[in-house]
């Protein structure tokens, strides 16, 4: 497990695939955001942690066609599918390497580009503990579309309709929870519904995601 891990972790590095273009991505997202909407720092302030939010959230889609695409391309996933470790826990360790040369770089780079959206004082705190809980789910619910779609010709497409609207509950209470932090508000209720998705999906979706992969390698 630890292996795979850490083959996965070197692959998202050398490949560029990972923390690199989602960085560029979510740097970009939040460079254009002031453009648009003008430099009004009130409006700015207020609409800081949702787009932060976005902008990880669609980071995040970048890669996720990655995580197993690359395996059934070269046949690994056939291996590894009728090795001695479980599907559930390859499926597992996959969604923890895309956290962490992702969703993990997004979260501790936020705070820094919320400087740019003029994101209130107290609300940079709140930001990153949202994202630190909400992005997991991020990576284990996309872990899940990808198994759904792998092998599919253009799957990236198909399976970017599936997952966005599984996001949704994740970048609403991740949102709320930085918006009623930056306001200098108690977010921590919207906190606790974030951190309840991520552990009901990192409790649930490695078993259909395993089951949707050996419904694909059949």
């Amino acid at each position: 497990m630890i292996g795979l891990l850490k083959r996965d972790l070197h692959l998202a590095v050398r490949a560029g695939g990972g923390f690199g273009l989602g960085l560029a991505f979510f740097l970009i997202v939040t460079v254009l955001v002031p453009f648009g909407v003008g430099p009004d720092t009130v409006l700015l302030a207020r609409i800081a942690p949702g787009i932060l939010w976005i902008g990880a959230l669609l980071a995040c889609l970048l890669s996720l066609d990655r995580i197993f695409q690359l395996d059934f391309e070269d046949g690994s996933l056939d291996l590894l599918a009728t090795a001695p470790v479980p599907l559930e826990g390859v499926v597992a360790i996959k969604a923890l390497a895309h956290w962490l040369t992702t969703g993990l770089p997004l979260t501790l780079a936020a705070p820094v580009l919320g400087v740019l959206l003029n994101l209130p004082g107290p609300g940079f705190g709140w930001l990153l503990l949202s994202l630190a809980i909400g992005t997991p789910a991020l990576s284990m619910i996309g872990a899940f579309g990808a198994a759904l779609t792998v092998g599919l010709k253009r799957g990236g497409l198909l399976m970017s309709l599936l997952v966005l609207p599984l996001y949704v509950p994740s970048l609403i209470f991740g949102t709320e929870a930085a918006r009623r932090g930056a306001e200098g508000l108690a977010g921590g209720t919207p906190l606790l519904f974030a951190a309840g998705i991520t552990l009901g999906s990192l409790a649930v979706l490695p078993f259909a995601a395993a089951a949707a992969l050996r419904v694909n390698l059949r």
